[in-house]
């Protein structure tokens, strides 16, 4: 029974840190827009991006959409005469970043991806790119409307952990 027990808590421990680490990160904040306006190389520049985390497009469907496309059809601001990889047109698109690798995002309206809508988002391996909160380059989003900062996400997890084998020791 104690066995069982104490899988069941590094499952439950594993998840809460799992969910904990990843991130939310909405495109173009601070003002949450994909739109002409915003600067999305740089934007990217600021963030670390790790399997796990997803972004946000918030757009109106109306004058917007969002395109995930190969590095030839980003590069070139082509999705007209190839197939992209999906296309998002809700307005408020969350898409998970779920495997490392790079990833390419484009508006899809003429002319507005060579007007400078589009991002190349570079999700880089959580294990090799986890540095202390005060380190620079942090796994932390860098404004209040992401999901948190790595170190409150540490102080979460740590507090749920030891919870979880608490409640374990309790049960044995």
């Amino acid at each position: 029974m104690a066995a069982k027990l104490i899988a069941f808590a590094a499952v439950l421990a594993a998840a809460v840190i799992s969910t904990a680490l990843a991130a939310t990160y909405n495109i173009g904040e601070p003002g949450w827009s994909w739109d002409l306006q915003t600067n999305y190389s740089d934007w990217a520049a600021s963030k670390r991006f790790h399997p796990g985390d997803q972004i946000v497009f918030k757009y109106s469907p109306q004058a917007h959409d969002v395109v995930e496309v190969s590095k030839a059809d980003y590069d070139s601001c082509s999705c007209w005469d190839t197939r992209p990889i999906v296309t998002h047109t809700s307005g408020n698109d969350a898409i998970a970043l779920t495997s490392a690798g790079m990833r390419y995002f484009i508006c899809g309206i003429p002319g507005h991806c060579a007007g400078g809508m589009k991002l190349q988002v570079d999700v880089v391996p959580s294990a090799t790119s986890l540095a202390p909160a005060s380190a620079p380059g942090t796994n932390a989003p860098t404004s209040p409307s992401t999901s948190g900062s790595a170190a409150t996400k540490a102080t979460a997890t740590g507090f749920a952990l030891a919870g979880v084998l608490i409640a374990a020791g309790l049960m044995a």
